[in-house]
């Protein structure tokens, strides 16, 4: 699936002072990241604070990335949690139309075993008309989808395409290289590792940074696929402390603070999420004006 090499990036939903969504704001970073060499879109995942957005406002995000996307990069759906039946009647109600592939996350809060997991995405997998990315991030859902699980998984279903490995393992993600099927994709979720991940044979990134620094952060995993791996570390250290930054209280607290800073979204979260410290948007800030 080459239309999954490279950067994908995890569209933040930007907020009005009232907590409403900035559909304004959203289709100006679809345009900025389209701009520069973005390669694919995911809508509502976790830095989209989907959680919290209603039906309805989950349908009208859709509506407004479609417009603006205007077919020109591939797009991406997050539909996951920890009830599978829902999971499936949530694919089989949503128009899927224009969209290339589904995002969906290992069960969070409820811990099922390895062979639950299978099972979750089997029935999943059976389910669904589109391509699926599976999503491992053990530091939000408390259990961790092995790597025998994963490639158990990219064996038994075609339509099982990608893992994003976002659990910060180094050896998770190396015995998922080593082992993989050849055409699994093996796509990093986390922003300070996805250099590494590509250099090391992954497809390249879904990013939280690489939306607000598009063409830099698409640049290095250019470079990254292409084995030039000294130019590419030179755009991951200056990527470096803004990178460790959006991340040291909550995301997309973090990255909202960059847009904020670049004047192209304010840096509003809902509860029981909270909005940048000012330490922080002040580190940022000068992070950000270092990148101009």
């Amino acid at each position: 699936m080459t239309k999954f090499l490279g950067t994908g990036v995890a569209l933040i939903t930007p907020f009005k002072s009232d907590l409403s969504i900035d559909h304004h704001a959203l289709a100006n970073i679809v345009n900025f990241n389209i701009d520069n060499g973005t390669e694919y879109l995911v809508i509502c995942g976790t830095t989209a604070e989907s959680v919290t957005l209603t039906k309805q406002e989950k349908k009208d995000v859709i509506a407004t990335i479609k417009k603006a996307n205007d077919g020109r990069l591939p797009l991406v759906l997050g539909i996951g949690g920890n009830n599978t039946a829902e999971i499936i009647e949530e694919i089989k109600t949503t128009d899927l139309s224009d969209l290339d592939a589904i995002l969906s996350v290992s069960p969070y809060y409820t811990k099922p075993t390895q062979e639950g997991i299978y099972q979750h995405f089997k029935a999943i997998s059976e389910a669904s008309p589109k391509p699926i990315i599976l999503y491992n991030v053990p530091g939000r859902t408390s259990s961790n989808m092995l790597p025998a699980t994963t490639l158990r998984l990219a064996n038994d279903f075609k339509n099982i395409i990608a893992i994003k490995e976002a659990g910060n393992n180094v050896a998770q993600y190396l015995q998922l290289l080593k082992n993989k099927p050849d055409d699994f994709l093996i796509i990093s979720g986390d922003d300070d590792l996805a250099l590494g991940v590509v250099l090391a044979g992954g497809a390249g990134v879904i990013s939280v940074l690489g939306q607000a620094v598009p063409k830099d952060f698409s640049n290095m995993i250019r470079l990254g696929l292409e084995g030039k791996a000294k130019e590419a570390y030179k755009l991951h250290f200056k990527l470096m402390d803004v990178t460790a930054q959006i991340f040291e209280e909550n995301n997309p607290a973090g990255i909202k603070a960059v847009f904020e800073a670049l004047g192209m979204a304010q840096d509003t979260v809902r509860l029981p999420l909270v909005v940048a410290s000012d330490a922080l948007k002040e580190k940022i800030k000068r992070s950000v004006g270092l990148l101009k």
